[in-house]
């Protein structure tokens, strides 16, 4: 019997997705509620089957209360190896000043995760037959002991996260930590005594407002399950043009010994779309030829009362 290690699924436009992010960032929103969609494909360069990642949430603020709900679905393989999750999401963000500018939430996630595997399609060693010149036999016993392929598992994760709120200031901070399958639920589809690690992340960031129309965003995240340890650095950046009423936005995503991001994307109104696309930097380039995932998200705001047109507020 062989080991092996994997980790959990990731994305590269990470904090597109807030939910996914930090629990803490529930109804954290410049608006009556917020819609997000995010889409990634990877692997497409040399997997048959390439691992897709589909992501839908749905969060809003009711006084100091954010409440909201996340669904994903996560495939993998000629397997077809799918993962399927569903959570609730409810924070609780307090002022620690008067003012209100230095703010701290607490946000709580629960649901489940859905796995499943068609191992039927498999082929394995003492499959292989010498008749006729060699070939697998799928009719042959392959010997392995699926006792089946699904299998359901509790999902609670957890996460604060404190930020700097003032409108009109220069500099905008934030850092949050979020810690994922706190329970460590069970996970074997061949009966083992298999235990899903628990996710760690870490996560910062500082909002520059150049200008009544130009801000930078240099970020940082490092997460951590089992003995895997990623860092990933990043800069956002985002150009009002006052003609048009809209956002440019363009950033740039580094993670460490995996893969270089770019993306582009765009805040009009009440959309927010962002377009990105990782080469792969990791040893399996030169296998992949640098090409990794295309990824995209969208976002929609529900917005309170009239907009202004320019608003400096930390984007999380």
């Amino acid at each position: 019997m062989s080991l092996l290690k994997a980790q959990d699924f990731h994305l590269s436009l990470y904090d597109a997705a807030p939910l996914f992010l930090n629990p803490a960032m529930t109804g954290l929103v410049d608006g009556k509620m917020r819609a997000h969609a995010q889409y990634r494909n990877q692997w497409n360069s040399v997997a048959y089957k390439p691992y897709t990642t589909a992501l839908v949430s749905f969060d809003m603020p009711k006084g100091k209360w954010g409440f909201g709900g996340q669904v994903t679905n996560m495939r993998a393989g000629i397997g077809n190896y799918n993962v399927f999750q569903a959570l609730g999401s409810v924070a609780y963000a307090v002022p620690l000043d008067k003012n209100r500018f230095h703010n701290l939430s607490l946000g709580l996630q629960a649901g489940f995760t859905q796995k499943r595997m068609e191992y039927q399609v498999f082929t394995f060693d003492n499959q292989w037959s010498t008749k006729d010149g060699g070939s697998f036999d799928k009719g042959l016993g392959n010997n392995e002991n699926f006792n089946s392929q699904v299998q359901f598992q509790e999902a609670v994760n957890a996460g604060l996260l404190y930020f700097y709120s003032k409108q009109q200031s220069r500099i905008n901070p934030f850092i949050g930590l979020s810690a994922f399958n706190l329970t460590q639920p069970k996970e074997s589809f061949v009966g083992g005594n298999n235990r899903l690690p628990m996710r760690l992340y870490g996560h910062a960031g500082v909002r520059v407002n150049v200008s009544e129309l130009l801000y930078f965003i240099p970020k940082v995240l490092v997460y951590k399950q089992a003995n895997i340890v990623q860092q990933t650095y990043a800069l956002d950046g985002g150009y009002y043009f006052k003609g048009e009423k809209f956002y440019a936005l363009a950033g740039y995503v580094f993670r460490v010994n995996d893969a270089s991001v770019g993306y582009i994307g765009f805040k009009k109104d009440n959309y927010i779309m962002k377009v990105g696309y990782d080469f792969n930097t990791s040893s399996l380039r030169g296998t992949t030829k640098t090409r990794g995932a295309f990824e995209i998200s969208l976002t929609w705001l529900g917005k309170k009362g009239k907009n202004q047109e320019v608003k400096n507020c930390p984007r999380l």
